[in-house]
């Protein structure tokens, strides 16, 4: 081998050597520079995360402190504030009550009107004038219970308690009190008793004459049906439903309803819990006595039948169900159970249930004028065709305090 050679073998030798030396340094620097970009890159955007975080919290902070303010703020409000809120939410809640108990009205009053032209019965005159006219509100529709043979006490009814003529027109008018004498059909349509009470009606004008065949063991179905008629033909705060063998003191009777005025479903009477009978033959007695318990049980809380008052959500709800509502063999059992379940205020007010004299003559004389007054021995006044005018002299309000009244 010649030196030439052998020096070009060492030169290439040393060339390798060398660019594996620079190859190693190129690696070592490429990896530092990759880790402090790699740092950087990494780093920066965790400062940010925790610096975003904390002005997170910060924000959450400051609003918590501010909502605490509130509730500060809310719990220091002056109490007559907040009783004067109070104030406005029952107020609305009530005429959001009274807005839906006048659709209620009006539907039961088109379904009256529509039952009546899908079973061929002709509206009566009632129905027809009041449509056309619209509707005015009353205080109170007083449906006063009588039958074909109870002339004598219509009559002495007439002549105490009940006004008449342009008397009876003007308590309509100026007072919002309506009167009538409440009554169905005979069995023979046409007949010689619905002649005799279209003569008396003729002659009074004080007949709500009914969609229904009268019959002592079918009062539970009449006074349905009076419910639903009364709330058709009048726009009323309560509907009072009376026998025409008990006396009444409207004045007072009023005077008593309008304190319940802001009451959305309100039952008034004298309210009783008698014995269910079930012993046959005897009065009152009970066919389903079986669906009140055990024998020797007692009715539900209920009004006695001579006299009591419903408003007119309930007049309403009876209207709108009469279809469905069970009809027990005793009208005022009737009519407590269809409230069993309702959200009912059961009013009992013993002045709707006096004696005769000298009982209310007693309690007049002492401040406290009775609303009815009848005897339990007759379940109304006894001999009441008779002795009306004499309870009405030492028990009646006086004709002044109906006149002078405001309801």
């Amino acid at each position: 081998m010649t030196w030439k050679s052998r020096g070009g073998i060492e030169s290439a030798s040393h060339k390798s050597f060398m660019s594996k030396k620079w190859t190693l340094l190129l690696c070592i620097g490429c990896f530092c520079a990759g880790m402090l970009f790699s740092d950087r890159m990494w780093t920066v955007p965790e400062v940010r995360d925790i610096s975003r975080g904390a002005g997170f919290e910060d924000e959450k902070l400051k609003l918590v402190s501010e909502g605490c303010d509130l509730v500060m703020k809310n719990v220091e409000r002056e109490p007559a504030e907040i009783l004067g809120e109070v104030s406005k939410t029952h107020h609305a809640i009530q005429a959001l009550d009274k807005t839906i108990s006048n659709l209620e009205m009006e539907l039961a009053a088109a379904r009256a009107t529509q039952e009546s032209i899908i079973s061929g019965s002709p509206l009566s005159d009632n129905l027809k004038i009041n449509g056309l006219k619209g509707k005015r509100k009353y205080l109170m529709v007083v449906g006063i219970n009588s039958a074909f043979s109870s002339r004598k006490r219509r009559d002495s009814v007439r002549a105490t308690w009940m006004p008449q003529g342009d008397k009876r027109n003007k308590l309509e008018e100026e007072k919002g009190i309506v009167m009538r004498f409440v009554i169905g059909h005979s069995a023979t349509s046409g007949g010689i008793l619905d002649r005799a009470i279209e003569a008396e009606d003729k002659k009074h004008g004080d007949f709500l004459r009914l969609e229904h065949v009268e019959g002592y063991l079918e009062l539970s179905a009449k006074t349905k049906i009076f419910f639903a008629t009364a709330v058709a033909l009048w726009d009323a705060d309560f509907y009072v439903k009376v026998d025409d063998d008990v006396h009444v003191n409207i004045a007072t009777l009023g005077a008593t309803l309008a304190r319940h005025r802001p009451k959305p479903r309100v039952y008034i009477g004298c309210m009783k819990s008698g014995p269910v009978l079930a012993q046959k033959g005897v009065r009152y007695h009970e066919p389903e006595y079986w669906k009140f318990g055990e024998e020797g049980n007692k009715y539900f809380r209920h009004a006695t039948g001579q006299l009591y008052a419903v408003s007119k959500d309930l007049a309403s709800y009876i209207s709108i169900n009469q279809h469905v509502l069970h009809k027990f063999a005793n009208e005022d059992v009737s009519l407590g159970s269809w409230f069993i379940g309702l959200d009912v205020e059961h009013i009992d007010d013993r002045r709707l249930c006096c004696g005769t004299p000298p009982d209310c003559e007693w309690k007049a004389q002492a401040g406290n004028v009775c609303v009815a007054s009848f005897d339990w021995s007759c379940s109304g006044i006894c001999r009441s065709a008779e002795r009306m005018k004499e309870v009405h002299r030492r028990c009646g309000e006086g004709e002044s305090a109906l006149w002078s009244a405001a309801f």
